[in-house]
C-alpha cells in the first residue's frame, strides 16, 4: 500500500515522498550511492548496517530481484530512497519486484523524493542522521527523532552483521573457471560479501569463514595459509577488541584486508581512522596505483578512512590513493606479508579493474613475502 512518507535530517532539512515496501518508521545515517546498477547487491551489503541509502540514478527496480545477486543473507540497511521505483521488472532472471523484496524483509522504501536536492545537501553538509516515516509526518517531530538517533560514531555494528558460527564456502565467481584449491584461507566475517568469497575461491582458495568474535589463537588453530579481513559496517575506532586480535596475527600468516578490514589493519599497524564528510559509495570511484600510476575505476562503500599521517612513521608503504579527495586507498607492510585496500575488488556491483588483488594475495601465500606488483597485475 502506497502511503505519504517524510524524510527528516538532523539539521532540519526534510523531504516528502511516497512509501513502498513496508510502512512504518526507521532511522539511520543518510548516504548516497552513485552506482547506475546493482541495487540488489547494494541492498544486501552488510556494510550499510545503520544507514539509509539514497540512489543517485533516477530509476531503480527496473530489472527486478533475483536471489543469485545477493551479497549476504538479507537486507541490512535501514531504509531505501529512490527518485522512481519501477513497477515493471523486465528481466528473465527476476523473481520479484523491488517493492516486494523490501516488504518481504520489512524494509521501508520511499520514492518521489527530490534525490538530486538531497544528494547536493549531503555533499555540502555531510552525511547525517535521519528518520524516514509513514506514521509521523510532522517535520519538527522527525527532526528531533533524528537528533536523538544513535548514528554511527562509537557503535560496534560488526556484532549485528557477523555470522554466529564458522562455515565453508566453495562457490566461485560465475565468469571464472575455479582453480583447484591451493591455499587454506581463514576469512574473518565483519560483514563479508559473497562475491569476495567467490573471488577467493576462484583464485585457488579453500575458504573457512569465521565470526568476527573469533580469537587470534582460534584463527591460527585452523592452520590457514592466509588470513582475510573482510568489509563491514560502522566506525572502525569502535572495534579495539578486534584490532587487538589482528595485532596478534601480524607476521604469523599473510594477511589481506578489504574496506573495514583495511581500516582495522591500519589501526593494528599503529594508525588512526577518521570519518569522511559523506563517504565513498558507488561503482565509479577513481583510484591510482602508485607503483604503475595506472587508474582503476573501483566499487566502494565506506564512511571512514585511515589517516595517512598516522602511519607515516611506521613500516607501511602507501600503494593506492583516491583521486577525488587524496584519501588512502591501499597500503602494504614493508617487511611482513600484509596488505589491504579500502575499496571492493570483488566488484558487486562495480567494474573488474581490481580483481588482480586476489592473485596478489595468492602469490603472497605462495612466497610468504611482502606483496609486490607483478607485470601481470597491470
Amino acid at each position: 500500500m502506497i502511503r505519504p512518507a517524510l524524510l527528516a535530517l538532523e539539521d532540519g532539512a526534510h523531504f516528502r515522498g511516497l512509501s513502498f515496501g513496508k510502512a512504518g518508521e526507521c532511522d539511520g545515517e543518510v548516504v548516497f550511492n552513485t552506482s547506475m546498477m546493482g541495487y540488489p547487491e547494494i541492498l544486501t551489503d552488510p556494510s550499510y548496517r545503520g544507514q539509509m541509502v539514497c540512489m543517485t540514478y533516477p530509476l531503480v527496480g527496473n530489472y527486478g530481484i533475483t536471489d543469485q545477486d545477493f551479497e549476504s543473507r538479507k537486507i541490512f540497511l535501514s531504509g531505501f530512497i529512490v527518485k522512481e521505483n519501477s513497477r515493471i521488472a523486465s528481466n528473465w532472471r527476476s523473481r520479484r519486484t523491488l517493492a516486494d523484496f523490501l516488504k518481504d524483509h520489512n524494509i521501508l522504501g520511499v520514492e518521489g523524493i527530490d534525490t538530486r536536492r538531497l544528494v547536493k545537501h549531503i555533499r555540502q553538509s555531510g552525511a547525517m542522521k535521519g528518520v524516514l516515516s509513514t506514521v509521523d509526518l510532522d517535520p519538527k517531530s522527525l527532526v528531533e527523532k533524528a537528533k536523538a538517533s544513535p548514528g554511527l560514531i562509537g557503535r560496534d555494528l560488526v556484532r549485528e552483521v557477523t555470522g554466529d558460527k564458522p562455515y565453508e564456502w566453495s562457490e566461485p565467481l560465475p565468469d571464472n573457471e575455479p582453480k583447484g584449491p591451493e591455499f587454506k584461507v581463514a576469512a574473518l566475517d565483519y560483514g563479508i560479501k559473497y562475491n569476495i568469497l567467490r573471488g577467493l575461491v576462484s583464485h585457488g582458495c579453500k575458504v573457512t569463514v569465521l565470526p568476527a568474535t573469533t580469537k587470534a589463537e582460534q584463527v591460527l588453530a585452523y592452520e590457514p595459509d592466509g588470513i582475510f579481513l573482510s568489509n563491514g559496517p560502522g566506525d572502525p575506532a569502535a572495534l579495539p577488541h578486534i584490532v587487538d586480535e589482528v595485532k596478534k596475527m601480524l607476521g604469523k600468516r599473510p594477511i589481506f584486508g578489504i574496506c573495514l578490514g583495511h581500516q582495522i589493519l591500519g589501526q593494528a599497524l599503529g594508525g588512526n581512522t577518521f570519518k569522511l564528510k559523506f563517504g565513498h559509495h558507488g561503482g565509479n570511484q577513481p583510484v591510482m596505483r602508485l607503483d604503475t600510476r595506472q587508474v582503476e575505476i573501483t566499487a566502494q562503500n565506506h564512511g571512514f578512512a585511515v589517516d595517512v599521517d598516522s602511519i607515516k612513521d611506521h613500516p607501511v608503504e602507501l600503494t593506492h590513493v583516491n583521486l577525488n579527495d587524496n584519501t588512502l586507498e591501499g597500503m602494504a607492510h614493508k617487511e611482513l606479508p600484509v596488505f589491504s585496500v579500502q575499496y571492493h575488488p570483488e566488484a558487486a556491483p562495480g567494474p573488474h579493474d581490481s580483481r588482480y588483488l586476489f592473485e596478489r594475495f595468492a602469490e603472497m601465500m605462495r612466497t610468504g613475502q611482502p606483496p609486490r606488483a607483478e607485470p601481470n597485475d597491470a
